[in-house]
C-alpha cells in the first residue's frame, strides 16, 4: 500500500506540480522570476543568466521531501560567460528505482543595454515506470527580463513552450507561464511577487523577501497560495561558495528541506552588487 501511496505522490508530485531548484529559490516560493540572479535560473528563468559574467556551478539536494525518500530530486547547473552570450547545462534526477524521471538541457542567454535580457534552453526529459515502459522527448523553455528601472526589474518565463508531453497522453509535462516583479527596496532588501500559471489550473501567486543582513548571511521568506505554501531559510557566502538551505511548509504534506551549494569563480561580493557593477548601474 506504501508503494502505491508513493508512486502516486510521485507522479503527481512532478507532473501536476513544478520541482524548481534550489534552496534560494524554494525559500523565496519561487517567487523570483524577476530576479534570476544564480545558476540555477537555467531551470527557472534562464534569461537571467545573462546578467553574470563570472562561471557557477550549482548542486541542490532535497534528499526526502514530505518525510518520503523516494520523492528524492537533485539538480545540477552550470554556466560558462562568453562574449558571444552565456551557455548554460542543468541536469535533474528525481524518484526512486520504480519510478524515475531524468533531464538534461542546454542553454542560451544574452543581453542586450544591459536593460533586456533574453533566453531559452532545449530540454531532454525521460521518465521510466518499473514494468510499464519508459519515454524520452524534447521541448523547449523561454525566458525574458527587463529592467523597467535600475532597481525594479520585470521577468517572464514560459516552461514547455511546444506543449510536448510523454507518451500519447496529453499535458503529462505541464505547460507553466510566470511572470512577475523584483524590487530592491534597499541595496540589501529585495520583495519578489509573481504569477504562475499552469494552463490546466488556476494561477498562483507567490511573494518572497530577500534580506542580506551582512555581506555574508541572507534570510529569505515567501509564501505562495494555490496549494498555500510556506517558506524561509538562510543563505551564507563565504569566498567562492554560497551555501543555501530553505524549509518549505504545505498545509497537507507538511514540512521538507532543501539544500543547494553554489561555488563562483569570480564574484567574492554581494551578488546583487556585483550585478550592479558588471551592468554599470552602481552608482
Amino acid at each position: 500500500m506504501k508503494i502505491l501511496f508513493t508512486i502516486f505522490i510521485l507522479i503527481n508530485f512532478s507532473v501536476f506540480a513544478q520541482i524548481n531548484p534550489g534552496a534560494k529559490q524554494i525559500s523565496l516560493s519561487n517567487s523570483d522570476v524577476a530576479l534570476s540572479n544564480d545558476v540555477f535560473s537555467v531551470f527557472n528563468n534562464i534569461s537571467g543568466l545573462a546578467q553574470l559574467n563570472w562561471r557557477e556551478i550549482g548542486i541542490y539536494y532535497s534528499p526526502a521531501p514530505f518525510g518520503l525518500t523516494e520523492l528524492a530530486n537533485g539538480y545540477l547547473a552550470y554556466i560558462e560567460p562568453t562574449d558571444l552570450g552565456a551557455f548554460s547545462f542543468g541536469a535533474m534526477t528525481y524518484g526512486f528505482e520504480l519510478y524515475r524521471e531524468s533531464r538534461f538541457l542546454l542553454g542560451y542567454s544574452n543581453k542586450f543595454r544591459n536593460k533586456f535580457f533574453y533566453g531559452l534552453s532545449i530540454n531532454a526529459h525521460s521518465v521510466n515506470i518499473k514494468n510499464y515502459g519508459n519515454d524520452f522527448v524534447f521541448y523547449l523553455n523561454l525566458g525574458a527580463l527587463f529592467y523597467l528601472m535600475k532597481d525594479l526589474r520585470f521577468g517572464f518565463f514560459i516552461d514547455n513552450i511546444n506543449r510536448t508531453s510523454f507518451s500519447s497522453e496529453k499535458e503529462q509535462i505541464p505547460t507553466v507561464i510566470i511572470s512577475g516583479l523584483s524590487y530592491d527596496i534597499l541595496n540589501e532588501l529585495t520583495l519578489n511577487i509573481s504569477l504562475e500559471k499552469d494552463i490546466r489550473y488556476k494561477p498562483s501567486f507567490q511573494f518572497g523577501i530577500d534580506y542580506d543582513i551582512i555581506d555574508n548571511l541572507s534570510v529569505r521568506t515567501g509564501f505562495s497560495d494555490n496549494p498555500a505554501n510556506y517558506s524561509a531559510g538562510i543563505g551564507i557566502n563565504y569566498s567562492m561558495f554560497n551555501l543555501d538551505y530553505a524549509i518549505l511548509s504545505h498545509n497537507d504534506l507538511g514540512l521538507t528541506h532543501q539544500f543547494g551549494l553554489i561555488i563562483n569563480f569570480g564574484s567574492f561580493q554581494s551578488r546583487k552588487t556585483a550585478i550592479r557593477d558588471y551592468l554599470g548601474e552602481s552608482d
